[in-house]
């Protein structure tokens, strides 16, 4: 997958545990799971701010991409 979620580094960093982000948030613990293990399809804008709102940082210090030859090769 060339997007790489780095929400675990920052909770870890802010101290904060999951579940307080799923609340804080307005989702359910499995849905911030399944973004978390970078298996969500999609992501809401609205959601996405609001995890930024929550962890004081940008959509780039969750979110990165990476260019991978295997992703083009699974196509």
């Amino acid at each position: 997958m060339p997007i790489i979620i780095n929400l675990d580094q920052v909770l870890a960093d802010r101290k904060m545990k999951s579940k307080e982000l799923a609340e804080i948030v307005g989702i359910t613990e499995a849905n911030l799971s399944i973004l978390k293990s970078g298996k969500a399809k999609a992501v809401r804008f609205s959601t996405l701010e609001a995890i930024c709102e929550a962890l004081e940082c940008q959509p780039g210090d969750i979110l990165a991409f990476s260019s991978t030859n295997s992703f083009e090769e699974g196509q």
